[in-house]
């Protein structure tokens, strides 16, 4: 068996994240507005708009392909202190 740490499955996540958006850049370069509307559903499925509701894991990928969105992208060390957090809260 392989174990992997929380960087690397960070590093996996932000990979896949990155291959999302370039999906999402060519749906916008289609269509003008897709980014917007995408932005509403991705904070619906991170549940970032939820007061009150404690990440978990099933929320994650929708919240590291929202970092994708910003102007500087995710950021490795906190994607990897979120990630040990929310396995943290598993054990």
């Amino acid at each position: 068996m392989v174990n992997i740490s929380s960087q690397q499955l960070a590093e996996l996540l932000i990979g896949v994240a990155r291959a999302q958006q370039a999906i999402v850049e060519a749906a916008e370069s289609q269509r003008v507005g897709f980014k917007g509307h995408l932005a509403a559903a991705l904070q619906t499925a991170a549940r970032s708009r939820s007061t009150g509701h404690t990440p978990t894991l099933m929320d994650f990928p929708s919240r590291v392909l929202l970092a994708h969105q910003g102007r500087s992208g995710p950021d490795l060390e906190q994607i990897t202190r979120d990630l040990e957090a929310l396995l943290a809260q598993q054990t």
